[in-house]
């Protein structure tokens, strides 16, 4: 928090704003949508192997024109499939790293297969809370701005048009 002291009057007034932490570039991606930017913090404090590997995907351009090819009202958007299938990924699988993180509206985390060991490349943001994920899943970052945007997302398994990412950028390597 950053404190503001202000003199009034003779009385001296306390004022608290923000967090008074800037966010790190490097740990915050930019996800563009159709309708808009989403910006998701990155969570290396709990998933670094995850962070690492989302990054080195997004610095290669892997995600831009990737559609939302499961998406479920109510639950959540679900996306990182080249093909487009639900059955694809970038050909890295990650070892899981759990933590106690909630999957909370906003939660970003890893798909995976029945093998917790089997998280690559597809990735969900939550619509909505959904703590039976809690502990089962690898949270990796958080939407802290655009959510309204990721709540557009066309619905379906598949969508019958579905939305696609734009563009995804490393904060800190955004033009």
């Amino acid at each position: 928090m950053r404190r503001l002291l202000i003199l009034l009057g003779g009385l001296l007034l306390i004022m608290t704003t923000g967090t008074g932490m800037a966010a790190d570039p490097e740990n915050r991606i930019y996800l563009d949508l159709k309708d808009g930017r989403v910006v998701i913090d990155l969570r290396p404090d709990v998933a670094p192997r995850h962070v690492a590997r989302i990054k080195e995907l997004t610095r290669e351009g892997f995600y831009d024109g990737i559609v939302f090819h499961r998406v479920i009202e109510g639950f959540m958007a679900q996306t990182g499939d080249p093909t487009g299938t639900g059955r694809g990924g970038s050909g890295t699988n990650l070892p899981a790293e759990f933590s106690g993180v909630p999957f909370v509206r906003g939660t970003v985390g890893m798909a995976r297969a029945q093998s917790p060991d089997s998280g690559d490349s597809q990735f969900f943001i939550c619509f909505a809370d959904a703590r039976f994920l809690d502990g089962q899943y690898t949270v990796w970052g958080s939407v802290v701005e655009g959510m309204e945007f990721v709540d557009m997302i066309a619905r379906g398994e598949p969508p019958r048009q579905p939305d696609s990412i734009v563009r995804m950028q490393v904060a800190a390597d955004a033009e």
